[in-house]
C-alpha cells in the first residue's frame, strides 16, 4: 500500500536547528494532505503542522513562526524545517500521509526521534 520513511532526527541543542524528511511509496494513485504529529512521553500525540497538496499550510501555535512545512509532489514527501528549537519539542515525530488505494485513508512513518538538550 503506502510506506512512510522519516530521517533527520537527533539530538540538537536549545535554539538549533534540524530539518525531518519524510517520502512516501507504493502502489497509491494520489496523495491529498501530508503532515507532521508527534509525541512526547506520557503526553498525547498532536499535530504539528500538516500541509495540503495545493500547499496550504497550517501549524499548531506552540510552533508558529520557528517551524516550517514543505512538500515535494514529484517526490511524495514532505519536510519540517524545525528552528529555534526548545526542550518542549523533544518528542517522537510521526509523519502522516492521507493517500488513495483503494479508498482515501491515513498512513504512517515509523517515527522519528528529536530530542532538545545542552
Amino acid at each position: 500500500q503506502v510506506q512512510l520513511v522519516e530521517s533527520g532526527g537527533g539530538l540538537v541543542q536549545p535554539g538549533g536547528s534540524l530539518r525531518v524528511s519524510c517520502a512516501a511509496s507504493g502502489r497509491f494513485f494520489s496523495i491529498n494532505d501530508m503532515g507532521w504529529y508527534r509525541q512526547a512521553p506520557g503526553k498525547e500525540r498532536e499535530l504539528v503542522a500538516c500541509i495540503t497538496s495545493s500547499s496550504s499550510t497550517n501549524y499548531a501555535d506552540s510552533v508558529k513562526g520557528r517551524f516550517t512545512i514543505s512538500r515535494d509532489n514529484a517526490k511524495n514527501a514532505v519536510y519540517l524545517q524545525m528552528n529555534s528549537l526548545k526542550p518542549e519539542d523533544t518528542a517522537v515525530y510521526y509523519c502522516y500521509c492521507n493517500a488513495y488505494v483503494r479508498s482515501w485513508d491515513d498512513y504512517w512513518g515509523q517515527g522519528t526521534q528529536v530530542t532538545v538538550s545542552s
